[in-house]
């Protein structure tokens, strides 16, 4: 048996193994460029030439190892690639080469996955990139881009990324998650998707607000199916991932700087064009900077039915934020005016929320009811009141109406959606003293 000091030099020489034919294949490639259909079978073909000509006597699934890790980083995604195709992740984050983490059902775990050093990130990075036309260097050190199954990427190298190059996937979930899954998870009830349903499909403007990885995007896709089928939808995103079920929808995203820094396409371009495409919706993505003032602008001037998301912890953190968007448009306009703008285009505030086990939840649906003063005045209609922990971790809580009724009930019954009392809590309605009925 062999003893550490052995079994570490055997793993480095099989390193440099692989190294070595990795190279003598990628440099045969760039001087002679093989077509998509037969790269697999090539590079079969010059691994096999290449071993062959070392003279070297190796045990056969020793080998096979080595060409599969080889075909995996040139064909596929390298070490990542098993991380891809495991349907319960839905996250991967590559912290430099030997750190590399995974999200499973909420909760954060690091894996036994390496790769060699960090010229097999930076290869993979290239990988990535290279077919959309994006670049990642010294001067230009992060990307966004997404793989072709939709799945979003973003990276960071160095000088900006300390420990080496990092990667972080989001992946794309192939079967979309229908309203009545979220019902099962417990993410919301059934009362509160309907409630949501009327509000889309009456074309009230919609922003869901939360936090990083809260599941903002599939809340997103989710409501985008209640919107008609005969309605023109324009999507507008960094990186498209929005998976919508409609024919009619035109999709958008924005393009980087070129290489002398012009001729990028922002999300603010997209807004302005987009209302010169005679949409029905305009749905953004997610609304981070001085397109906030853009999306207003479009919800108060007849673009009613507007989804989009943002990071924020809670509704009136959404409102704060909105603000501070506006006002990096540079338009210099006076608060209160910024204030009004959103009290009139925004019509409710759905806060998706990832608690400490793990779990996505609507942890609160709020209607911004106008202004009072300088104040935006906002309701809540549904909230997640917790009521313990179990020993598990696991959060106990329930998901309830407050017993007030929206003032934007007539627009819903106008458009055929006449909601029960039993949807805003009856009793908790008479226990109020009958408010807002």
């Amino acid at each position: 048996m062999n003893n550490p000091g052995q079994s570490a030099a055997l793993t480095q020489d099989l390193s440099k193994l692989k190294s070595y034919l990795l190279g003598i294949v990628v440099r045969e490639m760039e001087n002679n460029p093989i077509i998509e259909e037969d790269r697999r079978k090539a590079i079969i073909q010059i691994l096999q030439q290449s071993y062959a000509s070392t003279r070297l006597q190796i045990p056969n699934t020793i080998r096979d190892q080595i060409f599969h890790e080889i075909l995996d980083e040139l064909l596929g995604f390298g070490p990542l690639q098993p991380l891809l195709d495991d349907p319960e992740i839905s996250e991967v984050m590559v912290n430099g080469p030997k750190r590399i983490y995974i999200e499973r059902k909420g909760k954060l775990t690091k894996t036994n996955i390496e790769f060699d050093n960090d010229e097999a990130v930076l290869r993979l990075i290239d990988r990535i990139i290279l077919p959309l036309g994006r670049r990642i260097d010294s001067d230009t050190p992060t990307v966004d881009a997404r793989l072709p199954d939709g799945s979003r990427v973003n990276a960071i190298i160095q000088p900006c990324s300390i420990d080496g190059p990092t990667i972080t996937i989001r992946k794309f979930m192939k079967d979309k998650l229908s309203i009545d899954q979220l019902i099962q998870l417990g993410s919301l009830t059934r009362n509160m998707a309907e409630f949501i349903r009327a509000c889309v499909m009456s074309r009230l403007n919609i922003i869901i607000s939360g936090g990083t990885g809260s599941g903002k995007t599939t809340l997103l896709n989710v409501l985008s199916g209640f919107i008609p089928s005969d309605e023109r939808i324009v999507t507008i995103e960094d990186a498209a991932e929005l998976k919508l079920q409609q024919e009619h929808v035109v999709r958008l995203e924005t393009k980087p700087a070129d290489l002398e820094g012009q001729h990028m396409v922002a999300i603010r371009d997209l807004v302005r064009n987009s209302l010169r495409m005679r949409p029905d919706r305009i749905i953004v993505g997610e609304v981070r900077g001085a397109e906030a003032i853009d999306m207003l602008q479009a919800m108060n001037t007849g673009h009613d039915g507007s989804l989009t998301t943002l990071h924020a912890n809670s509704p009136r953190d959404a409102i704060s934020r909105l603000e501070t968007m506006c006002m990096m448009a540079g338009m210099d306009l006076p608060v209160r005016v910024i204030r009004e703008q959103i009290a009139s285009a925004i019509d409710v505030i759905i806060q998706q929320s990832r608690l400490r086990d793990g779990s996505r939840k609507v942890t609160a649906i709020t209607e911004v009811a106008g202004m009072e003063g300088d104040t935006v005045v906002m309701t809540e209609v549904f909230r997640f009141e917790q009521t313990g922990v179990e020993k598990d971790g696991r959060i106990l809580g329930e998901l309830r109406p407050t017993g007030i009724r929206p003032l934007f009930t007539p627009r819903l019954e106008a458009s055929g959606f006449r909601l029960g009392p039993e949807v805003f809590g009856a009793n908790l309605g008479e226990m109020l003293g009958g408010r807002r009925r």
